[in-house]
C-alpha cells in the first residue's frame, strides 16, 4: 500500500482540507464551503456485473470497511475494505490543492473468480449545494445545481438534461453509462441514452463559489442519486485469483472556475481526451 504511486502529480496538499472517517462516512472538511464539510457513504456498496435489471439485493457483495490510520494533520487516511468474497481493497486517501485523491489496490487472494465489478462512493451535496433537510423538503431540488458532461463540449449539462429518462426497475434517478463499459452492468435507475462526454459528475454550492466535482478511472457509472447525492463508481471488473488492480479517483473542491477546474481535470487525467476521441 506504501509503495503505490500517486499518479496525479506533485500537486501539494491544502492546509484547508482535512479528514476524517466514521461509521462508513469518509468527511472532508473545508472551513469556507457551505456546511463546512462533504460526507460520502464511503463505500455504500460492491456489486456484481448484471445489475441493470436485477433486484438490488442480488447485486451487493457484502463487506466491512476498517480505518488502518490516519495521521496526525488528518491530511491523509488509510482504509482497507474485506469483502464477502475474500477480496480486499486497500484505500489511501490524501489531500491535495485541488481536492482528495484516491489509490486503490483492489487484490483476490482466493482461488475463485470475484464478481466485485464496481462500487459505489455516495457524495451527499445536500447541504453544499442549499438544498439539504433543513432547507427544503423537496430531495430532488439540489439536482439543478448539478452537472454532467453530456454533451460533446466543455459546457457543463445542469440536471436535468435533455432526454432525461423516467423508467426503470427503480425510480427517480438518473445513471449515465460510460463509452466501454456494458449497459447491462450498471444501476437499476433510469439509464439515459447518451455517453458522457467527460467522466465527470459534480455540483456547485449554494453561493456559487464553489465546485465540487468526482472523477474515477476507470469509471462505472455517473449517477444521480436519490439521497441528495451523486455518484462517480469505480470499476473493478472483477477479479480473478491472485489478481490485482489499481483504481485512482479524484473529488475536486475548488473555486467555481469551470476553466481552471477542467484544466486540472485533463492534467490529472489525461488519458481522457484519448478516450473521448473513440466514442
Amino acid at each position: 500500500m506504501l509503495s503505490l504511486a500517486i499518479t496525479q502529480g506533485k500537486e501539494t496538499s491544502n492546509p484547508s482540507l482535512t479528514l476524517g472517517w466514521k461509521d462508513n462516512i469518509l468527511s472532508v472538511y473545508h472551513p469556507s464551503i457551505p456546511g463546512g464539510k462533504i460526507d460520502t457513504w464511503y463505500l455504500e456498496a460492491y456489486c456484481r456485473p448484471g445489475s441493470t435489471a436485477r433486484a438490488w439485493e442480488k447485486t451487493v457483495i457484502g463487506h466491512r470497511t476498517e480505518m488502518v490510520s490516519i495521521n496526525k494533520e488528518s491530511n491523509e487516511l488509510k482504509l482497507r475494505c474485506y469483502l464477502n468474497d475474500g477480496v480486499i481493497v486497500d484505500h489511501l486517501i490524501k489531500t491535495k490543492k485541488t481536492g482528495v485523491i484516491f489509490n486503490l489496490i483492489a487484490k483476490n487472494p482466493t482461488g475463485k473468480i470475484s464478481e466485485a465489478h464496481w462500487a459505489q462512493p455516495c457524495i451527499r451535496v445536500g447541504e453544499f449545494t442549499g438544498k439539504g433537510t433543513k432547507s427544503t423538503d423537496d430531495k430532488y431540488a439540489y439536482i439543478k445545481s448539478c452537472f454532467v458532461f453530456q454533451d460533446k463540449n466543455d459546457i457543463p449539462d445542469f440536471l436535468p438534461t435533455k432526454n432525461w429518462k423516467l423508467k426503470a426497475r427503480y425510480i427517480p434517478g438518473q445513471v449515465w453509462c460510460p463509452i466501454g463499459v456494458n449497459r447491462n452492468d450498471v444501476n437499476p435507475r433510469p439509464l439515459h441514452p447518451a455517453i458522457p462526454y467527460k467522466n465527470i459528475i459534480g455540483c456547485i454550492s449554494e453561493d456559487k463559489e464553489w465546485l465540487l466535482a468526482s472523477v474515477w478511472d476507470p469509471s462505472q457509472e455517473l449517477f444521480q442519486g436519490v439521497i441528495r447525492c451523486i455518484h462517480n463508481d469505480f470499476r473493478i471488473g472483477g477479479l480473478k485469483p491472485g489478481e490485482q488492480k489499481k483504481i485512482r479517483g479524484k473529488m475536486y473542491l475548488m473555486k467555481n472556475d469551470m476553466k481552471a477546474f477542467l484544466d486540472v481535470y485533463d492534467r490529472d487525467f489525461p488519458t481522457s481526451k484519448k478516450v473521448i476521441k473513440t466514442q
